[in-house]
């Protein structure tokens, strides 16, 4: 079941008669950028095209623009086919008369692209999901403060699970061959990574006289790009 938002002219329920047969749950509003600031929150969104092209194509515009990252579907009438382009940013369309299999099938395909799409370069493991493209990681959904090379850190030990590196590779890994500091700041990266991970903190293990490692539980550490 997915969150649908329905923007359109007319906020009622006869967009797409058919969807009313399905389970998922849909809003309305009306299709003006001004409706767009408090919208709530959706995993897809239908954009009413059939009847103003114009205004519909600049709404759409406004919606990819501001970063939209969900799925945006239009809605149009079989005499509006011309008109649909690329320039349009949409992820796909819908006609108004198409049926209950065929309005779920789309949808269903689409988040799961996008939902593949949204974890590209993140790695997930226990309450931790590390984003590489962002830069950023979250510890139960909450975001670390992380300096650029604790996150480095934090991301290569959680590539390795269960693997024992030493100081010394630590620092060849991520500080680099030029790094002319001691092995003391592996300690302290070591230290404040352990801190802002909170109860999550054994997630990084101390071996004795070597060196530290990611404990991943069962070694489910995985890069989602890679499942």
């Amino acid at each position: 079941m997915a969150h649908l938002l329905v923007l359109s002219e007319n906020p009622d329920k006869g967009l797409l008669p058919s969807l009313a047969l399905l389970s998922h749950k849909v809003r309305h509003i009306p299709a003006e950028p001004a409706a767009l600031i408090n919208a709530p929150g959706a995993d897809l969104i239908l954009l009413d095209a059939r009847k103003d092209l114009v205004v519909a194509k600049s709404l759409a515009s406004v919606l990819k623009t501001t970063g939209l990252s969900c799925p945006l579907f239009l809605v149009i009438s079989e005499g509006g086919l011309a008109a649909i382009s690329a320039e349009w940013g949409a992820d796909d369309f819908l006609l108004d008369s198409a049926g209950p299999a065929e309005i779920d099938a789309r949808i269903r395909l689409a988040l799961t692209k996008n939902n593949a799409k949204e974890s590209e370069g993140k790695i997930q493991v226990a309450g931790v999901v590390i984003d590489d493209a962002a830069y950023s990681a979250k510890v139960n959904g909450k975001a670390m403060d992380l300096t650029f090379k604790e996150f480095e850190l934090l991301k290569f030990l959680a590539q390795h699970p269960g693997r024992v590196f030493t100081r010394d590779q630590l620092l060849s890994e991520v500080w680099g061959y030029d790094y002319f500091g001691g092995t003391r700041t592996v300690d302290v990266h070591i230290r404040r990574l352990r801190s802002k991970l909170g109860d999550l903190d054994s997630l990084i293990g101390t071996v004795r006289h070597v060196g530290y490692r990611f404990n991943a539980p069962n070694d489910e550490t995985i890069p989602v790009s890679q499942r």
